[in-house]
């Protein structure tokens, strides 16, 4: 277990942490201590990625898991945020099924010995996830903010499709082992 994976393993484990400050009512300051979990788990996101590509750490564990936490992390965020009515429905229910594809396209690789690694665009839906994400935690109000809020949960569907379609046609190879 080197240090990027540990670094992932360690995301995963602050989700718990950051539903618990971002849903138990009552809690003094309790969407401010939610961010500030969300926001380093977010940065363990893109240390893990870092080391393991500087120190030729990269791993069949860290190619699954990374972006495993990563969908942990921001469908826990997504469900939260729609519970409290900051994040559409409709626009949940779309992520979800997106990681739910890409996961079982993982899954399957994995059954004939591949492991698909994130792609660039994924990569980019998740950091744009992540900033609408703490955009939305901090929920600072007024029309322009809330228009800008907007803005971004659009931008994140939007980037959540196109990564979809990415990946399907990067591993259409993969449909052919259903058969």
């Amino acid at each position: 277990m080197n240090l990027p994976n540990k670094l992932t393993v360690f995301r995963v484990l602050l989700i718990p942490v950051f539903i618990v400050f971002m849903l138990v009512p009552g809690i003094p300051g309790g969407k401010w201590y939610a961010l500030a979990f969300f926001c380093v788990a977010s940065v363990t996101d893109f240390f893990d990625g870092y080391l393991a590509r500087k120190n030729n750490l990269i791993t069949n564990f860290g190619k699954f898991m990374d972006p495993l936490a990563d969908k942990l992390l921001v469908c826990s965020a997504i469900i939260a945020l729609c519970s409290m009515g900051r994040f559409p429905g409709w626009i949940v229910i779309i992520i979800i099924a997106r990681e739910f594809t890409i996961s079982g396209f993982r899954l399957i690789a994995s059954d004939n010995g591949r492991v698909i690694a994130a792609s660039w665009w994924g990569k980019v839906k998740t950091v744009a996830q992540m900033f609408t994400v703490i955009l939305l935690i901090c929920d600072f109000g007024g029309d322009t903010v809330h228009l800008i809020e907007d803005i971004l949960i659009y931008i994140s569907l939007a980037l959540t499709v196109i990564s979809l379609i990415d990946y399907i046609v990067k591993n259409k190879d993969i449909l052919s082992d259903l058969k």
